[in-house]
Parts: structure tokens; C-alpha cells; sequence
């Protein structure tokens, strides 16, 4: 599977999983560069917790307010580490005005999306 399907989009539906197996879908920003989806997110959110714990995802199109509008598809996530911040910070302040403004938490951090 691939995310070729979301290259065009605006947002995302990312849907992490709790331990009793219950999806929490969350609209985030993302960025798409060579076949990897790139989120920026608070690193003490629910989801990052979630992640820390089971890395399956599932991605989908979606409205701001997190309506599916698409195919979803599975993927793996992982927190990367700050060294690896250059590239994904660039692509979405490249894609979102908004990120590029000094309103964002100094807690953010970013995640690398990739499919299964």
C-alpha cells in the first residue's frame, strides 16, 4: 500500500489504537516526502502515548474536523528523534502558513508515518 492517495490532501485522519484495542481518530497536519507521511504533535498527547505502545496506525484523508473523506490505509508510526526534526519541520512549515508562526508549543514533536 502506498499514500499516494493523500499527496493533494490538506489533512488526516490518524487513527492510533488503546490497549483494549479502541481506535482514536485525531485530524493532524502531515507532510508527504518519498512515500513517508510526517505529522507534527504535542509529545505529551494522548496519541503519542498510545504510539509508545503500538505503533499500528491506520491514515485517511479527512476535513479539518476529522471526517473520513477516503481510503484508509495501515502504516506503522514511530517518534523520531529530535536529530532527525530537520526535514519533516521544513516540509510541513513549507506546506502550512500557520506552522511557520511562533505560536506552537516548545513540546512538539514530530512522527514518521510509514505503510504497511
Amino acid at each position: 500500500m502506498s499514500f499516494d492517495h493523500l499527496k493533494h490532501e490538506k489533512y488526516i485522519s490518524l487513527v492510533t489504537f488503546r490497549k483494549d484495542g479502541t481506535a482514536v481518530a485525531t485530524p493532524v497536519w502531515f507532510a508527504e516526502r518519498e512515500g513517508r507521511l510526517y505529522v507534527m504533535t504535542r509529545g505529551d498527547s494522548g496519541k503519542v502515548k498510545r504510539l509508545r505502545r503500538d505503533p499500528r496506525v491506520r491514515v485517511a484523508p479527512s476535513t479539518i474536523r476529522g471526517s473520513v473523506t477516503g481510503e484508509a490505509v495501515e502504516a506503522t508510526a514511530r517518534v523520531l528523534p529530535e536529530n532527525e526534526w530537520t526535514v519533516p519541520k521544513a516540509l510541513i512549515r513549507k506546506k502550512y502558513f500557520f506552522a511557520r508562526l511562533p505560536i506552537w508549543s516548545p513540546k512538539n514533536i514530530y512522527l514518521e508515518i510509514k505503510p504497511e
